[in-house]
């Protein structure tokens, strides 16, 4: 019912604000998620956004599984994408991005992951928005809204919920 719907604040801009924040109007963003998405050291995945958004693309984004393993911790990774697109900026003159994946076990350890973006200068994060968990997307989405950051839902796992014919919810009932 609108009066239950009302309740939930969704999302708080659209597309526009994206859009507004690089830059680009009149044209469709264009963006990729790097591939291989496993196996790449934090540097080579940083050379690999810095490729992308150099060659035209307007940004690039972690996976939904590219979190903090071993071989690639999600510190140093954050640092290295921050480099890529402050190098693509200065080659291009034009503005580019990269979601950084600040999903976690926890929320303590989510916020620092954002905190960190932030404090690097990167205005969009990332959070797999179903395995995370519900809780922790909206402790996410407030501070990110109260830290002018864009938040960037992954949807992994959806269609274990809305692709069921017989039951399950719509993704935009879930957003």
């Amino acid at each position: 019912p609108p009066t239950y719907s009302k309740t939930f604040q969704g999302p708080p801009h659209g597309i526009q604000v994206e859009r507004d924040k690089l830059n680009k109007y009149g044209r469709p963003l264009l963006g990729c998620t790097i591939k291989p998405k496993l196996g790449l050291s934090e540097k080579n995945y940083g050379r690999a956004c810095y490729e992308c958004l150099r060659g035209g693309l307007d940004f690039t984004k972690d996976d939904e599984n590219v979190n903090s393993q071993p071989f690639m911790r999600w510190r140093d990774r954050f640092v290295f994408c921050a480099e890529a697109i402050y190098k693509a900026q200065a080659e291009t003159g034009e503005i580019k991005g990269h979601y950084l994946n600040a999903t976690a076990g926890t929320c303590e350890e989510m916020i620092k992951r954002a905190v960190f973006a932030r404090e690097l200068g990167v205005p969009i994060v990332m959070h797999d928005y179903l395995t995370g968990g519900f809780t922790a997307n909206t402790t996410l989405a407030h501070y990110c809204r109260d830290n002018g950051l864009l938040l960037h839902i992954h949807r992994a796992m959806h269609a274990v919920i809305d692709r069921q014919k017989n039951h399950g919810m719509h993704f935009r009932v879930l957003a």
